[in-house]
């Protein structure tokens, strides 16, 4: 059995068969991670017109975000001297924008800034690290999201000296958003979008079902609960997990996810966390504040009406709690 999650406004009336189009399936490659298409499209658009959209948007993102990029903008701005307003493009500065909300929001649990510690991880593009950086070497890294200045008007941001951004936890469902946007100008309003397992839906298949998706938990993971399954229909679903990008080293797994406060990856309990939410951008983000927040995470969803399932692991137990705003998607 499964659990089903429906949005309010998925109706009989939205939810009607498409007669006049086709279906489209499309694979691709970016960021890392692959990227998939599934869509009900007009006729005449081509396989090559989607496929070049979805590539371009994907492209944008890393170009301007994707720290593992030498001549990306990201690392112009990391590479700037202190003092200096960097210019940035207009992607760049809206997932700037968005990651300090989000790190307000959060008070810092997410945290843009945390390039350093990613790099000390073995988590960035330097490489992997063959033991955890000593405390002297992670207290000397320069953290501050509240430091950073945008000037949207002219285009650019401030570089208060030594501070290093990561987006790797919001560019993806950015880069989400970005391609249902490009399909869209294409009149395409039927698709479901995935890079690397976030993914936005929007509209139905061709014979009037919804998009379903199944929220992600760990592979090894021991719930006693049915899945949820979602119908993403103007939805955004992102799940964190700590069983991905791991490394191990005497004995200890340690996570890709960091908690800024503690400046080591993530060991709070928090096995995954899926958030729906219309934006993928918002709920990537949420993703990783709500992973390193840990157990209270569920206060944090709780207040701020976050539609989220988060599984906890405690030694062989496990448990799943869904959060209010998820429990009234609830079929």
């Amino acid at each position: 059995m499964r659990r089903v999650a429906v949005p309010h406004v998925l109706t009989a009336q939205t939810a009607k068969p498409r007669p006049d189009g086709r279906s489209a399936l499309l694979t691709g490659q970016t960021m890392g991670v692959t990227w998939s298409l599934k869509a009900w499209v007009p006729p005449a658009l081509a396989d090559a017109a989607l496929s070049a959209a979805v590539q371009v948007a994907c492209d944008t993102v890393v170009a301007q975000m994707s720290t593992w990029e030498p001549g990306s903008d990201i690392n112009r701005y990391n590479d700037a001297p202190a003092g200096a307003w960097v210019s940035a493009p207009a992607h760049l500065l809206t997932v700037v924008s968005a990651a300090l909300v989000i790190a307000e929001l959060s008070e810092g649990a997410f945290d843009p800034t945390v390039g350093p510690l990613v790099d000390l991880w073995g988590f960035g593009p330097h490489g992997p690290v063959a033991s955890e950086p000593t405390p002297i070497r992670l207290q000397a890294v320069s953290l501050g999201w509240r430091d950073i200045r945008l000037d949207r008007p002219a285009g650019r941001l401030f570089q208060p000296g030594g501070l290093r951004l990561d987006l790797s936890g919001i560019a993806k469902g950015y880069g989400v958003d970005l391609v249902a946007e490009a399909l869209t100008a294409l009149g395409v309003r039927d698709f479901l979008i995935e890079i690397g397992g976030e993914l936005r839906g929007s509209g139905v298949k061709g014979d009037g079902e919804p998009w379903w998706v199944e929220l992600e938990a760990p592979p090894d993971s021991r719930l006693t609960d049915a899945p949820i399954l979602v119908a993403l229909h103007g939805l955004s679903v992102a799940t964190s997990g700590d069983w991905r990008r791991t490394w191990s080293s005497g004995g200890r797994r340690y996570s890709h996810t960091l908690d800024p406060a503690t400046r080591a990856p993530v060991d709070d309990g928090v096995a995954a966390v899926s958030v729906l939410d219309p934006d993928c951008m918002r709920a990537d983000a949420l993703c990783t504040a709500l992973t390193v927040l840990g157990p209270a995470a569920r206060y944090f969803a709780v207040r701020h009406d976050i539609a989220a399932a988060i599984v906890f692991r405690d030694g062989p137990r496990w448990t799943e709690w869904a959060s209010p705003a998820l429990v009234r998607l609830l079929d």
